[in-house]
């Protein structure tokens, strides 16, 4: 059976990921990502409103146009969680393919959401919701399983293709995480299998985030007690704390409200992606918050909001707002600028609870919502984090599972695979015979 990859998005980039698999006559699409920081270049721009050839030019999602050259028929489109970067084109593509969205359910709802909100490309794809652990047939010699992963969202997987020349590991976004805050710990013992059984594995597309880190990630029960030590150092001070972190983090979002309650403050979640995913993760079970906590996103109700607060008292609440990496329009930042009735003074804590995502745009936003924070007294509590993707040693560990026989490094830039091209060139594999490093739009030719 002949199988084909094309890398069509996020071989050039951290961002608007899309990978297709072709398998004989079947092909499963892997991820259709936005590339958030040419969005917030064009932040004046309502991208929702925007043709996808128009999004194409200006980079913001990929360009599928090469598969016109990828023969056989697309069967189904699958994304692996619910980052933007990886579903966030669905929305603006997916019309293009007469097949269904097969993903988790957390992820299944996401994209529904992001379908609802841009009617313009008139999706009606199917969305069937399939579990980690669970496997569908694609056709009669090809089929797709779902493997349990841990990242810095609940309910992420990584796809495998079955095939009768081995496995196509689809290995975005995860860590290597034995203790997760909720959910499952990664299966690491699924994968070992897959190696070991059959034709083993013919391909692995891995995640090069974080290539240039020596170690290991840490688990994000590291991260909760990072939380939970700074917090607690608040414990006595009378002023106002405020915290940010990624709206999509429900396990730190977790975190925050539990130790909020901890520290004898009223936790309230503040901004749209906020209320959206945990309002979600809620209403799906992943998690059960305290009855009282309140979630708004409309910007009336957050500043009614804040000003119950500040009549209330500042000292008895924490927000947990938008803004983490100091994006124009979130709260965070519109606090930052004085845009809300919540007035922040002289030690006024701040707390990050996410790191600057290493992109231009995100540091100078970053930057400039910090200095203006600073401006008003507020002290800032940086970096409170841990990774959702893996460092060297997870990289490492994760090619000795699999054994695979072919490797392709994507989600990174191509200075950024230096560091996991060495990795592997140091286990054997050598570029340009097995070890494929590629760039958007490319062709790779596994089986004839």
């Amino acid at each position: 059976m002949e199988i084909e990859i094309a890398t069509i998005g996020g071989y050039e980039e951290v961002g608007r990921q899309m990978t297709a698999v072709r398998a004989g006559d079947d092909v499963v699409v892997f991820d259709m990502g936005l590339n958030l920081s040419k969005v917030l270049i064009h932040d004046n721009v309502e991208t929702e409103r925007m043709h996808s050839l128009d999004l194409i030019d200006m980079g913001a999602i990929p360009d599928d146009r090469v598969m016109s050259d990828l023969e056989g028929d697309v069967q189904a489109i699958v994304p692996t969680h619910g980052h933007l970067d990886h579903i966030g084109a669905i929305s603006k593509l997916a019309h293009r393919y007469d097949a269904p969205v097969v993903a988790t359910p957390f992820t299944i709802e996401l994209v529904k959401q992001q379908i609802e909100g841009e009617s313009k490309f008139n999706v009606e794809n199917d969305l069937v919701k399939m579990d980690a652990g669970q496997m569908m047939s694609v056709s009669d010699r090809v089929d797709l399983e779902f493997v349990n992963v841990t990242h810095s969202i609940i309910d992420a997987i990584n796809p495998v293709l079955h095939t009768p020349e081995g496995a196509v590991v689809y290995g975005l976004d995860k860590r290597v995480d034995h203790t997760p805050v909720i959910g499952d710990p990664i299966d690491v013992d699924r994968f070992r299998e897959i190696a070991t059984t059959g034709p083993g594995v013919l391909c692995y597309i891995e995640d090069c985030t974080n290539a240039s880190k020596k170690g290991r990630t840490p688990s994000e029960a590291v991260a909760r007690h990072k939380l939970k030590d700074a917090l607690y150092s608040m414990e006595d001070y009378d002023g106002g704390i405020v915290a940010t972190t990624f709206s999509s983090h429900i396990a730190r979002v977790k975190s925050l409200v539990e130790f909020a309650k901890d520290i004898g403050r009223q936790p309230v979640l503040l901004g749209r992606s906020m209320e959206k995913y945990s309002g979600t993760a809620e209403r799906l079970d992943f998690v059960d918050f305290p009855e009282d906590l309140g979630m708004f996103g409309h910007r009336k109700s957050v500043d009614r909001t804040f000003k119950r607060i500040m009549n209330d008292g500042k000292e008895d609440f924490l927000p947990v707002v938008t803004g983490h990496q100091g994006e124009p329009r979130a709260m965070l930042t519109r606090m930052a600028r004085g845009e809300t009735p919540y007035e922040l003074e002289d030690g006024d804590k701040v707390v990050f609870s996410a790191r600057i995502i290493p992109e231009p745009t995100n540091e100078g936003q970053r930057y400039q919502a910090e200095t203006l924070l600073g401006m008003q007294g507020a002290r800032i509590y940086d970096d409170i984090h841990v990774s959702g993707h893996l460092n060297r040693e997870g990289l490492y560990e994760m090619l000795q599972t699999l054994q695979p026989q072919h490797v392709i490094p994507a989600h990174q830039d191509m200075s950024g695979y230096s560091d996991y091209v060495n990795l592997c060139e140091n286990e054997g594999y050598r570029t340009g015979r097995d070890l494929h490093v590629t760039r958007n739009g490319n062709m790779i030719q596994l089986v004839e």
